[in-house]
């Protein structure tokens, strides 16, 4: 009889669908997992297209690994739960102990080396982590020795587990002074305190910061709460009013709940700013001084991260840290050397048509493509989804729920292009996207960083694309005098001028 495990994940590495199989990539182990069309769950109506992110059970047969029940998921907290209902962590029959401890062994040359308590190492296990980034392998042991930080990172990086995971340790390792007793007919009731507290500059990014939260501190009993605008506040409300440790905030809905009495600041242990110099490019500085004034400074961590360094950032940074280590990962040369630029000058009217050429390449398995504007943006996805391209928008006119809903569909492979304004040239944590296309060219050359950035996450290859209209030469040059290097300029094609 053939032994079946818990629930993994992966990514499907090719799928031929005429044939009706294919391999998925495990996160766990590495290794390729064969995939039947007879595996996938009725109700998938969505194609199986290359680098879907998917959950499959596994058995071992003859030829190898097999999938078995597989199934999209829309993010990481349904990779927790599936876990926690296989019984990771308990003694479960289901558990294949080969797998896992090929996992640890690949894992306890890293991350171990850094001092971790081991419910993280346990969660950074089955999160699928073998090596720590180097903002992380930095970061991490500065944190844990309780000192400030500014941190310089490009956007993925893996700069979210470089100050969570300390922080959990953190948390885990020190009195419980955030607790207090309340005792009413000779019962008690515990009220946790909040005591650690992130900035982010967007909904999208604090959402996700909060998910990585669940997932490193999924052993550890901390509870976390995301408090962003654009949504009801009474769910947050409530949330608060249960109780949390840690709570990753925009700053604008976070001061509105401050007003309302909602939320007590007075107790915070740890203060982070994620993706700080983007904070004050989107006019926040008013609002997170007013915020950091309820926050304890004595005794009080602060924690700065930041894509670049420029002057108001450390102006800025002088004001909050105290004594801060400075950990500078290569800002000004980011990874290109992994990502494919081409740049097409090309007239503005045709644009949409080589946007739909060069989608016509099936090697364009996920695509993100950035517009200037919101109806820009729009325009786009209605002609794309007319010429039957799977295809949803991001923008700041949507509505919270339409925002992750787009999300959702561009990670689970339903929307094979996702086209989005600048909102979302941060803090979109997205895997395997194959092609950043930039519909129309940034008017500041450090968007174009953070934009390609978006492909080749955590040392995977990627391939970008510029739209250079003639009047943007200029532009162009400051970009490469940015990065230092030449864009390579596509030349003798059908929609190039």
């Amino acid at each position: 009889m053939l032994k079946e495990t818990y629930r993994m994940t992966g990514t499907v590495k090719w799928y031929n669908e005429k044939k009706g199989y294919g391999f998925i990539t495990s996160d766990r182990t590495g290794e390729d997992v064969f995939l039947h069309h007879t595996a996938l769950q009725p109700q998938e109506e969505v194609q199986v297209v290359t680098g879907d992110r998917i959950t499959f059970k596994i058995q071992n047969q003859k030829k190898g690994l097999a999938a078995l029940e597989v199934k999209y998921f829309s993010d990481e907290s349904e990779v927790i739960e599936s876990d926690q209902e296989a019984g990771i962590g308990k003694s479960s029959s289901k558990i294949d102990s080969k797998i896992h401890e090929k996992i640890a062994e690949k894992m306890s040359k890293a991350f171990t080396d850094l001092s971790l308590n081991p419910e993280l190492l346990r969660a950074i296990s089955y999160a699928g982590y073998v090596d720590p980034t180097p903002i992380q392998a930095q970061a991490i042991p500065i944190v844990l020795k309780g000192r400030d930080l500014l941190g310089c990172a490009q956007t993925g990086t893996g700069k979210t587990a470089a100050f969570a995971l300390p922080t959990l340790q953190r948390l885990m390792n020190t009195p419980s002074k955030d607790r207090l007793n309340i005792i009413n007919n000779n019962k008690y009731k515990i009220i946790r305190k909040i005591r650690v507290l992130v900035l982010s500059p967007t909904r999208e990014l604090a959402i996700q910061i909060a998910n990585s939260f669940s997932i490193y501190g999924r052993y550890t009993g901390l509870k976390n709460a995301v408090i962003y605008g654009g949504v009801g506040q009474n769910p947050q409300v409530k949330k608060l009013q249960q109780g949390v440790d840690i709570i990753v905030a925009t700053p604008g809905r976070l001061l509105d709940l401050m007003r309302q009495g909602h939320v007590n600041l007075s107790h915070v242990e740890v203060l982070i700013l994620d993706e700080g110099d983007r904070m004050l490019d989107m006019g926040f500085i008013h609002d997170i001084r007013s915020i950091i004034k309820m926050v304890p400074q004595k005794n009080r961590q602060t924690l700065l991260f930041s894509a670049t360094i420029p002057h108001e950032i450390i102006k800025f940074a002088k004001n909050i840290l105290h004594d801060p280590v400075n950990i500078n990962i290569s800002p000004d040369e980011p990874t290109l050397e992994i990502i494919k630029q081409a740049a097409f000058f090309i007239l503005k009217e045709k644009k949409q048509a080589l946007l739909e050429y060069l989608l016509a390449d099936s090697t364009i398995t996920r695509a993100l493509v950035f517009t200037r504007t919101k109806h820009g943006a729009n325009r786009v996805v209605k002609k794309l989804q007319r010429k039957g391209i799977r295809t949803d928008s991001i923008h700041g006119n949507k509505s919270q729920s339409a925002r992750q809903n787009a999300l959702k569909n561009f990670r689970t492979g339903k929307a094979r292009v996702l086209v989005a304004t600048d909102v979302a040239s941060r803090g979109l944590d997205v895997d395997n996207i194959s092609h950043v296309i930039q519909f129309d060219l940034p008017d500041v050359s450090e968007t174009y960083l953070h934009r390609i950035g978006r492909t080749a996450r955590a040392g995977a290859g990627g391939t970008a694309f510029a739209f250079c209209e003639k009047s943007q030469r200029q532009q162009l040059k400051e970009i490469e005098q940015l990065i230092r290097m030449r864009v390579k300029i596509v030349k003798n094609h059908p929609y190039t001028i």
